[in-house]
């Protein structure tokens, strides 16, 4: 390997030790819906991203609530040294692809049949330091 190739290394491993990611696979709920809720909280702060979690009306929220305290328990195994009350924490990035979906059949009039398709996603949420822009 050459030497621009084993400092780039470097540094993407030193950058991969400060953030922590939780994936969330195969939830049974349409991508649209989750979302909603994942927009809600990307790029905030994780106390206040928890609170708007909690006291959020819609179902899919309760899932994205556990899966960033996931998260957050990710950081902290992987930065033992540092307590989480001194480090400010925000969701980095956080996305919802589409999962597996199940196809099912609605019986129709006159013969016919409606497919109908059960959707699924998968959520990502990376954490990281937040990052203060002084102007």
């Amino acid at each position: 390997m050459g030497a621009r190739k084993s400092i780039r290394a470097k540094e993407l491993k030193a950058e991969k030790k400060q953030k922590a990611i939780a994936t969330l696979r195969d939830c049974p709920t349409s991508p649209r819906k989750m979302r909603l809720v994942a927009d809600l909280v990307r790029g905030v702060e994780v106390n206040k991203a928890l609170g708007i979690l909690r006291y959020s009306k819609k179902e899919a929220s309760v899932k994205v609530e556990k899966l960033l305290r996931s998260a957050i328990a990710n950081w902290e195994a992987k930065n033992e040294g540092m307590s989480l009350e001194d480090t400010p924490l925000c969701v980095k990035e956080i996305f919802v692809d589409g999962g597996r979906m199940l196809k099912r059949i609605q019986p129709a009039p006159q013969g016919r049949a409606h497919r109908i398709r059960k959707r699924s996603n998968h959520v990502t949420i990376v954490v990281d330091k937040m990052v203060n822009v002084e102007k």
